[in-house]
């Protein structure tokens, strides 16, 4: 004769593999917690989005912060280019005056020597080393 179910589950405990019930270990788990205060419009637009894309508010805020794009702030070189930049803005604006009362000869040497600046300043905006961080 054979054996019968319950004589095959009794099994010594030590030979038995445990089995605990529960749910899985996470691969990851995450035990910090970060607070920040919010406006109402802030967590509305939040949590719309989360909605949108079908994710939990705190799934959606973890894949937002990974994938932002951070500009860094403008050096105090830079700030310096922008200033000189708006300088010629004024002047261009000066020139445009000028033109308007015929003063053409002088006014074409001013702009070529101010779209010469221009392109010096775009370039150092548009520098490699001005990289996302």
């Amino acid at each position: 004769m054979g054996t019968s179910e319950k004589e095959k589950h009794s099994k010594p405990a030590a030979d038995r593999p445990k089995h605990k019930g529960g749910r899985p270990k996470l691969a990851v788990r995450r035990e910090r917690e970060m607070k920040i205060r919010l406006s109402n419009k802030e967590e509305f637009y939040i949590k719309m989005k989360a909605k949108q894309a079908g994710m939990q508010t705190s799934t959606w805020f973890r894949a937002a912060a990974q994938n932002a794009k951070i500009v860094p702030r403008l050096s105090v070189e830079d700030r310096g280019l922008l200033h000189m930049l708006t300088g010629i803005a004024n002047n261009l604006n000066q020139l445009t005056k000028q033109a308007n009362i015929g003063n053409l000869l002088i006014i074409a040497r001013k702009c070529h020597e101010l779209l010469g600046e221009i392109d010096n300043a775009l370039k150092h905006f548009n520098r490699d080393d001005r990289q996302d961080t």
